[in-house]
This record gives C-alpha cells, structure tokens and sequence, in this order.
C-alpha cells in the first residue's frame, strides 16, 4: 500500500525529471532526446536503489494515469481545425488507413513468426502501432503478452518521433498530411504529438491517423490474427 506521502514523492519526482528533459530537448532541439525515454531510463534506477516496485510506482502516481486522457484529448484540436479540409478526402484516408493496418498487423506478424518462432511475441508485435490501453485490452482476449507489446508500443512511438520525419523527407514524402498519416498510424500518440510541432496540418493527420487506425485494428485484428494462427498451425 502506498502511503500519501510516498505517493506525493513519486508525483513531484516523475514531474520535475520528464520537465527536465523536456527542457533539456527543447534548449538542444534534438528529437532524439525524447524526455519519456530519458525519464524512463532515470526512474528505473532510481526505483531500484530505493527498493520500491512497479507496482508501488503505478499506484502512487495514478493521478498522472488519469492526466494522459486529457493530453491525448488534447491532440483532437489540430483535428478540429483541419476538419472541413479531411472530410473532402475521407473516403481515400479510410481506405489508405485500413490498408495500413492491415500491413502492419500482417506483415509484423510473420515476420516475427519467421524469425522468432514464437506465437505469443507475434501477436504482441502485430499490434505495436496502436495506443496503449486499446493494444493491452486486444491482447487479453487474443493471447500476447501485455508486457512485450507495452514495450513494442513505446519503441515504435519513438522510433516514429526520432527518425520518422527524416525518412520521410529522405524518401521525397513532403507533405504534411501523408507525414502525418504515417507517422500517426505507425508511432501513435508519441509520433503524433512529436510531429505537432512541425505543423498543425501535421499535427491534425496524425490526430486522424492514431484514432482510426485504433480503431480499425480493434475490430480488425481479434478477425485477423486467429486466421493467421489457423495458417500457420
């Protein structure tokens, strides 16, 4: 049990470091300097000396759990503001984000059968590029590990933020909303709210992108994934 006073120790300790890299990154203007990964890297370590665990962490800073629904609310504002122009083409950016989906569940999935031979870590890669709690809640009735998808989730949300831009723009793919598109169904909301930066066109498109392809992969994945299974069994 977590007394009120430790609870208050992991709330100031968890917001005075993610601010000091955020002001850390932001003063360097580095992208790979992401203040999450950095944060996680330091209260690792610092949880350890202390001999606390995870789950005395998770429930003294559940204050911050709560937080994270405003603050993905928050990236729907770009959304807004670019609105009228995205519901001109929603029929093409329906179809671009379902075919998407379905490439990365697919494609992530046999991959990681080939290489790995591991059913459980298949599942649980297919679904690296969807939002955390929609990833774990698929993976209890499909059958991955919530821990290894968890992990999967973070990298490809950094991995998008650090390097995805660059690539893109290396690949001679300019635009702000096929940017934002691809960096919000690969990399989610970490992409999402690295790429609002840039723009607020960046942002809206991968605003779009993160929320439908959610929720394509909610109710694509629990159909795909079994009849991949079936195929490889």
């Amino acid at each position: 049990m977590t007394t009120p006073l430790l609870s208050l120790a992991f709330i100031i300790l968890t917001v005075v470091i993610y601010q000091g890299f955020s002001l850390w990154q932001k003063s360097h203007g580095k992208v790979w300097l992401n203040p999450m990964i950095l944060s996680i890297a330091m209260i690792i370590p610092i949880l350890f000396v202390g001999n606390y665990t995870f789950l005395e962490y998770k429930e003294g800073t559940q204050i911050l759990h709560h937080l994270l629904d405003i603050a993905i609310v928050a990236l729907g504002f770009p959304l807004y503001q670019q609105f009228e122009q995205i519901k001109k083409h929603w029929k093409v950016l329906f179809l671009l984000l379902t075919l998407g989906a379905f490439i990365v569940i697919t494609v992530s999935f046999f991959i990681t059968i080939w290489l790995l031979h591991t059913e459980e870590m298949a599942i649980s890669l297919a679904l690296k590029s969807i939002t955390t709690p929609i990833a774990l809640a698929l993976i209890h009735d499909i059958g991955g590990s919530a821990s290894i998808s968890a992990f999967a989730i973070i990298i490809a949300g950094v991995f998008g933020a650090i390097i995805g831009p660059k690539w893109l723009n290396f690949c001679n793919v300019t635009s702000p909303a096929s940017q934002g598109l691809a960096i919000g169904a690969a990399s989610h909301a970490i992409g999402t709210s690295t790429i609002s930066k840039i723009s607020f066109e960046h942002g809206a498109y991968g605003s779009l992108a993160l929320i439908v392809s959610a929720i394509i992969t909610a109710l694509l994945s629990p159909i795909l994934i079994p009849f991949m299974i079936s195929i490889i069994s």
